[in-house]
């Protein structure tokens, strides 16, 4: 979480734009993404000088060609206001709108897809020139600032919470990228991807774990930048952003497309995928008649959680696994739809753990009660037990403030008992973590509330016989009458 300084510098520059006169927030945002973008590929360009000056061979792939050298952050940043706002607005956003892009259109990135809809939005050339100083300020070498810069501005969305659209903490995105553990060989989807957190967090996973398979050779490479990851949605302002915060993180060309995921039934997507990962809309009910017939025939229903379960499930492969947030009447609700869903995940898949989540996970911008749900598309059954587990604390307070706990914060521990899970066979349901069996949770009708299960151990506390209590009440009110009387002849 974004803290003391930072956050300082990123309110400042947000107050200096919202008094230049971009009052929308998601453009305020979009707007610094392509400046943070700008200034990124500026020291990206830096480490491959340093590198070639270190060898004497000539720069890898550079991003900058000699002629292109005045749109580097490091050259305009020192201009005048008003050469300055001229190169930019005529020279560097031309530049990032066509990267990835051959000039004919043919082979564009989904990134210049995307980008060919931007807008240069800064109103005037003081206003650029102070938020270019501001952020010349802030260090974008570490990738935990790019994610604490990213999640602090979404978090100021006036519309955040909004269509049940909360932005994913980034530690709670490890947790779950790390407890499925992806391997080169994945095929990952996010149908509900924003700013592409989750691809994003894989794809670091990926090259931490597994950079000998994913460079080995041009075919690897190919593949882990073209065919591994795979985004949807229908906010083209989020699509944007979310090609961009994959390329700063070193994947060139992800399948980020425009898909209203609930809405279109795409053949070519059904069992394709190994992995999702993903925190889908909560809120809200769609009509039957705008969504996917093929949906509907696995469970008829008009809420999207339960929705985006029925997509999960037809878009895996046999074999394919899941971890999905979902709210905590997905886990109990009563009606048939909701019954019907959680009886396909136990009986016809392998429902593998469910985490549930404090509900001041997703604050300053939402109070909803939460929970992870992991399962593996079998077809054929496969659920012998479900892991629960309850989590007290992701490290960070649970009130608006979300101030960094590390001390409390139950992350480690649920991933390394979700790596041994199978010895949690003899753990008591007193405890935060216990395997549960699929015969219990199908005589409980499905229900899968860890407070369905978990047994609370009550204090036994030992109260003195009414007779005793009422001679003391008589004691107290011969006390009170004597004081009384004492009081009344006081002011006699």
């Amino acid at each position: 979480m974004i803290t003391g300084e930072l956050k300082t510098k990123v309110d400042r520059i947000w107050d200096t734009m919202w008094s230049g006169g971009i009052s929308n927030p998601l453009s305020v945002i979009e707007q610094l993404t392509y400046l943070l973008f700008v200034k990124r590929l500026d020291e990206l360009h830096a480490l491959r000088e340093r590198k070639a000056a270190r060898t004497g061979k000539p720069i890898e792939e550079p991003i900058f060609t000699a002629a292109q050298d005045k749109l580097r952050w490091s050259r305009f940043k020192e201009a005048a206001p008003e050469h300055m706002f001229e190169t930019v607005r005529d020279g560097v956003f031309p530049f990032i709108k066509t990267l990835g892009s051959d000039g004919d259109g043919e082979d564009d990135s989904t990134y210049s897809h995307h980008m060919k809809d931007a807008l240069f939005m800064m109103p005037t050339p003081r206003v650029l020139a102070s938020v270019v100083d501001q952020l010349d300020s802030i260090d974008m070498s570490d990738s935990d600032t790019k994610g604490d810069l990213y999640e602090y501005m979404l978090g100021k969305i006036a519309t955040a919470g909004q269509n049940g659209q909360f932005r994913t903490p980034r530690h709670i995105i490890k947790l779950m990228v790390d407890m499925t553990a992806p391997t080169p060989k994945d095929v990952i989807c996010d149908p509900a991807c924003g700013t592409a957190g989750f691809l994003v967090a894989v794809s670091e996973y990926l090259i931490k774990h597994h950079s000998d398979t994913i460079y080995k050779d041009a075919v690897a490479r190919r593949r882990f930048n073209e065919d591994t990851f795979h985004g949807y949605d229908f906010d083209n302002t989020m699509l944007r952003i979310g090609s961009m915060n994959m390329l700063l993180h070193g994947v060139e060309n992800p399948d980020i497309r425009y898909k209203d995921s609930l809405a279109q039934s795409d053949e070519d997507d059904a069992e394709k995928y190994s992995l999702i990962l993903a925190n889908p809309p909560f809120a809200g009910s769609l009509d039957y008649e705008s969504t996917a017939k093929d949906l509907q025939q696995i469970v008829k229903t008009k809420k999207t959680e339960l929705l985006f379960l029925a997509l999960f499930l037809r878009l895996l492969q046999t074999g394919g696994r899941a971890a999905v947030i979902v709210p905590d009447g997905v886990l109990f609700g009563s009606s048939k739809a909701h019954k019907t869903l959680r009886k396909i995940l136990v009986e016809d898949q392998k429902l593998d753990a469910i985490i549930s989540m404090p509900s001041g996970v997703f604050k300053p911008y939402a109070g909803v009660s939460t929970a992870i749900l992991f399962f593996t598309k079998t077809n054929s059954g496969g659920t012998e037990h479900v892991w629960f587990y309850d989590m007290q604390s992701d490290g960070y307070s649970l009130d608006d403030k979300r101030t960094e706990q590390p001390e409390k914060s139950d992350l480690e521990e649920i991933l390394t008992r979700w790596q041994n899970r199978d010895a949690e066979l003899d753990r008591v349901r007193t405890e935060q973590s216990f395997l549960v069996p699929r015969t219990e949770i199908a005589e409980n009708d499905y229900d899968l509330s860890i407070n369905r299960y978990r047994e609370v151990v009550y204090e036994a506390v030992e109260y003195d016989p009414p007779q005793v209590i009422m001679e003391r009440l008589a004691e107290l009110e011969a006390e009170i009458a004597k004081g009384r009387k004492e009081l009344e002849g006081v002011l006699r």
